[in-house]
């Protein structure tokens, strides 16, 4: 079936990315020229004010400039390339989607809303900044999903003997939020968090898990092996036994697996919500390497793959509880 997949995406690839491809990799090596030409001039200023600053005494001015020469590459950076990332998320990554299922769309400025990411009741940190982008979101089966990129963030503040005020920005979660209908109405919350405590603590780390009800009760369930990797949390001991069968369970130790990052779940509200850590942006076009790698092209359409897999992975699409 993979051997499938891959066959088909090089046709798709060479039918359908590589004109589109081919036309950004110009831009993208222009683009590449006048930064280029951008940073000699910038160091042929850096450099000549530098020597001058330090031979009358005043370095610190020196560093002041650097700081503002550095600025101003950065904001040609983002003015000469914005167009080019936004070419290539319009025509290749929209159309990768397209590939996996044409029911599905793609919205580069769109995000899981801060709503949904609270309804997940997974993160109970409070949230000062929220942001996200590139949600995927339509049919795939019989089974609604969407899913995009996002970060939560809390601050905090501390003041320092002379009164200055010092901001630090701290990660609630980094990664894919993925929400999908879970298909079947149950009216208990399940949440299958990671397993630090276990790991660090042992048996002790199984008491201190118990002593958390911020989720609910521990649950304890007949599998050494996900509870080795996860901590499961319910406010109905059967109802979560019954949600999390044996199947299920074996399928999401090998989501965890597959995906080599944290996984979070929660079951509310009857949807199914998934939460897997990142901490790189994913399908961003790169600047100083070629576009025309198929393997790098590819390896957008695995990270699809990946979480799109999701409903088969949980077997989202077998309807065998039905909702009420």
């Amino acid at each position: 079936m993979r051997d499938l997949v891959d066959k088909d995406f090089q046709r798709y690839y060479n039918e359908k990315l590589l004109p589109e491809l081919t036309v950004l990799e110009e831009e993208r090596k222009l683009i590449l020229k006048k930064l280029n030409k951008l940073a000699l001039i910038l160091w042929l200023i850096l450099a000549i004010g530098t020597a001058i600053f330090f031979i009358i005494d005043k370095w610190f001015i020196a560093i002041f400039l650097g700081l503002i020469l550095g600025g101003i590459y950065l904001f040609m950076r983002h003015k000469y390339s914005k167009g080019y990332h936004y070419g290539f998320k319009t025509k290749v990554i929209s159309v990768i989607v397209k590939f996996i299922d044409p029911n599905l769309t793609f919205d580069h400025t769109g995000k899981i809303a801060e709503s949904e990411f609270a309804a997940t009741k997974i993160f109970k940190s409070r949230r000062d900044r929220y942001k996200g982008e590139d949600l995927v979101y339509g049919k795939l089966g019989k089974t609604d999903i969407r899913f995009s990129e996002v970060h939560a963030e809390y601050k905090t503040q501390s003041t320092n003997s002379k009164g200055q005020t010092t901001t630090t920005w701290h990660t609630i979660f980094k990664g894919i939020l993925f929400i999908a209908d879970f298909n079947k109405t149950f009216n208990s919350e399940v949440f299958v968090l990671p397993d630090t405590a276990e790991k660090l603590f042992g048996k002790w780390g199984q008491k201190l898990q118990s002593l958390n009800k911020s989720h609910g009760n521990l649950v304890k369930l007949e599998d050494p092996e996900f509870e080795k990797a996860f901590a499961i949390y319910g406010n109905d001991q059967v109802e979560a036994r019954y949600l999390l069968s044996t199947s299920l369970m074996e399928r999401i130790l090998n989501f965890k697996k597959k995906t080599k990052n944290d996984v979070y779940l929660s079951f509310v509200d009857s949807r199914l919500h998934v939460g897997i850590t990142l901490y790189k942006d994913l399908f961003e076009a790169r600047l100083r390497k070629t576009l025309l790698d198929f393997d790098y092209i590819k390896t957008n359409l695995d990270y699809f793959l990946l979480f799109t897999g999701i409903v088969d992975d949980l077997n989202l699409n077998r309807r065998i509880w039905g909702k009420e």
